[in-house]
């Protein structure tokens, strides 16, 4: 069984939910508190011990790239004005060294296309995806969590969360087979099921932990859904093939591509830093 070493972003989005802020600058880049969600993405990915993270990038999101990277004259100017926590914040997201890698998805074609774009990075080994609209709270991360998880039993995992059973129609649901604590084994994924027709109320959320077998399946899969290349159409047909985990994580996903998801998820990170806590309670109240 090899190890999880490498995590697939892809940011090739245009964010038309969150539009015109988009017009502007990458959805990724969208501050959550004082960092963009990307960062939040990228350190849940750290800690869960990834060593290489793969950007799926598109037109006009070069700002991604730059913001893990040195910015010499800000840094110079910090270090100059001795602004030195100021400093060692902002170079917090600098990448080692080979740390990254940038791969081009050319046309906006699914999800499944994009994450096939990073077949030659990845190459023959499992690897993970985290999708950049949803940050998680809560500890630990939810990456580090499956990676736990995928240790003691391989396979490919999903992460999931329980929503209302009334809610389940908005949703990718999976279909249970066998339960262990939080660890379900998988009979099968349904996408926005009718209420009556949901085999569970478990969403999936955008965590993944694939085997690279996926990439040969994602070349021969039609459009699907919106006429694009899904994700789930090929993961539907590997769990035929393979075992399926769904991991029912500890923790609270937030859905930074809608606008109001994104302000939730603001208060949500807001509250959890002590510097800010008491007044934003405090003014959230005498809202």
């Amino acid at each position: 069984m090899k190890p999880i070493r490498k995590v697939v972003i892809p940011v090739a989005g245009h964010g038309t939910r969150v539009l015109p802020a988009t017009k502007a600058f990458p959805k990724e880049l969208l501050p959550v508190v004082d960092r963009p969600l990307i960062h939040y993405v990228v350190e849940e990915a750290f800690e869960a011990g990834i060593e290489h993270v793969v950007f799926v990038t598109g037109r006009n999101k070069a700002a991604i790239e730059d913001y893990f990277d040195h910015a010499f004259e800000l840094e110079t100017s910090l270090k100059e004005k001795g602004k030195v926590e100021i400093l060692e914040d902002v170079q917090s997201s600098v990448f080692q060294p080979g740390q990254m890698s940038f791969t081009r998805q050319q046309a906006p074609a699914g999800l499944g296309h994009a994450i096939w774009c990073a077949r030659d990075i990845i190459g023959d080994e499992p690897f993970a995806i985290s999708l950049p609209d949803v940050i998680v709270r809560g500890a630990p991360g939810c990456l580090k969590q499956m990676v736990d998880q995928y240790n003691q039993v391989g396979g490919n995992m999903i992460a999931v969360e329980e929503v209302p059973r009334e809610e389940v129609h908005k949703y990718g649901v999976i279909a249970p087979k066998s339960t262990d604590g939080r660890l379900m084994e998988m009979s099968g994924m349904v996408e926005k099921p009718a209420v009556e027709d949901a085999p569970s109320n478990f969403s999936i959320m955008g965590r993944y932990i694939l085997q690279p077998e996926i990439f040969a399946l994602l070349a021969k899969t039609g459009k699907g859904a919106g006429g694009e290349i899904q994700l789930t159409d090929a993961m539907a047909e590997l769990l035929s093939q393979q075992q399926f985990f769904a991991l029912n994580y500890e923790g609270e996903s937030h859905d930074c591509g809608s606008k109001l998801g994104w302000m939730k998820a603001n208060l949500a990170f807001g509250v959890d830093r002590p510097e800010f806590a008491a007044d934003l309670k405090a003014f959230a109240k005498e809202l």
